[in-house]
């Protein structure tokens, strides 16, 4: 019933408040909610906002959009490659950030995907390279420039992970799994066919437990960044294209929330601060995330999926998780 009544009744509050000075990075923002937070952004006076796109083409188009509904100046916006299925394009993009940008405030990564089948890109099922392991790689390799921001200009940079409120539609059937195979089973076709119904839950519950394991290793009294991730809630997007059942559209018709709306939720989860670090966000306030992520079996499961994804970044690009301290 909560998520009825989050859908029909729970109103979300209009942005606003100045963002002049700062510069805002927004990934798969050419088009739903990552397009509309960025606009956000810019009515508010942000003084570089950075999409980040697969399609240059569409971020152009984007760009131009925002452009003629907020009569920005024409280089506040610059449309940056970056692929979230390639593991090199998210280290080219990250070193360009740092080579040619000056500061980070807020960094939304709201790209993902929810694939109709089984398919692989770079060494995962799909939906866990662009919704787990690409997004941990760019919060590692963002965490330098976030904290040199926080150093240089007094403020605290937030890293925002777009999750869902599906996390809560699964319990992790991998879960026993040997030790140290709980991603590589998780990626096994077989399995993940077995369970596809469950597969983007699935990506999005890993993407809570990374969330809260780094916020547990380091809290937010001495940790100069917040990291916090956040349910835009079910929204009228491109989001599940992939799956045109009848039932799935017919409830998209009747409860999603306008894409404006829902880019509300970003928004307000970049600009919450210190005391939304680790913390996933709902209906623009602190939320309780699924019960299964704070029940034992879901505690035990996290440690084993940070370990496990530790393990992997390190192997993309060793010594890069050393930025999460």
């Amino acid at each position: 019933m909560g998520f009825f009544y989050s859908q029909l009744f729970v109103r979300l509050p209009y942005p606003s408040g100045s963002y002049v000075g700062k510069t805002v990075i927004i990934t798969g923002s050419n088009v739903g909610l990552g397009k509309e937070a960025a606009r956000h952004f810019v009515r508010m006076g942000a003084s570089k906002m950075i999409l980040a796109v697969r399609s240059l083409d569409k971020g152009t188009a984007a760009k131009h959009d925002i452009e003629s509904t907020t009569s920005c100046a024409k280089d506040l916006i610059q449309v940056w490659k970056l692929d979230m299925a390639s593991y090199a394009s998210v280290q080219k993009f990250s070193a360009r950030v740092e080579a040619e940008l000056d500061r980070v405030d807020i960094f939304i990564a709201n790209a993902g995907i929810a694939p109709g089948k089984y398919a692989t890109a770079e060494d995962n099922e799909s939906s866990i390279t662009v919704n787990v392991v690409s997004t941990l790689l760019l919060a590692a390799l963002m965490l330098p420039k976030l904290k040199a921001t926080a150093a240089r200009f007094g403020t605290r940079p937030t890293f925002t992970i777009v999750s869902s409120d599906v996390h809560g539609h699964t319990t992790l059937p991998q879960k026993s799994a040997p030790e140290g195979k709980l991603l590589a089973t998780i990626n096994d076709k077989i399995t993940a066919e077995k369970h596809w119904d469950e597969q983007y839950p699935i990506s999005k519950l890993l993407e809570v437990f990374a969330v809260r394991s780094i916020a547990e290793k380091y809290g937010p009294s001495k940790y100069p960044v917040t990291i916090n991730a956040v349910n835009p809630g079910l929204c009228h997007s491109e989001l599940g294209r992939d799956f045109p059942t009848v039932g799935f559209w017919l409830i998209k018709l009747i409860l999603a929330r306008s894409t404006e709306v829902g880019s509300r939720t970003l928004v307000q989860a970049a600009s919450e601060g210190v005391k939304s670090h680790g913390q996933y966000m709902s209906d623009c306030a602190i939320g309780t995330p699924a019960p299964f992520v704070t029940s034992k079996e879901g505690k035990q499961a996290q440690g084993r999926v940070w370990d496990e994804l530790v393990k992997k970044l390190e192997t993309i690009k060793p010594g890069v998780t050393s930025n999460f301290k």
